[in-house]
């Protein structure tokens, strides 16, 4: 078992000491907003209990930062249609859809 302030050799983010908080028959932990902003933890996170932890992670989520990541892509120009010429305007879109 880890002693208190023994840390992984692979830990690459900041580490802090915080107090349990009583919570009615529970306890809480307040978590810094450098770690909030950090992990981009929102209201809702996954916990696991580990062998001397207590891991805490987002709820993964299938769209989580897509705006952000088209954002690069339309930055670096990735946004493009691989084959241009695979999309085929109809008499409709050429002459009645108002682009």
């Amino acid at each position: 078992m880890r002693q208190s302030g023994d840390r992984d050799q692979g830990h690459a983010g900041p580490v802090a000491r915080v107090s349990l908080v009583k919570m009615g028959s529970s306890r809480g932990v307040r978590l810094p907003r450098l770690f909030l902003e950090q992990a981009e933890l929102d209201e809702e996170v996954e916990m696991e209990v580990g062998e001397d932890q207590v891991i805490i992670r987002l709820v993964p989520r299938p769209r989580r930062n897509w705006e952000k990541e088209l954002d690069g892509m339309t930055a670096r120009g990735d946004d493009r249609l691989l084959d241009p010429k695979a999309v085929s305007l109809t008499a409709w879109d050429e002459e009645k859809w108002e682009w």
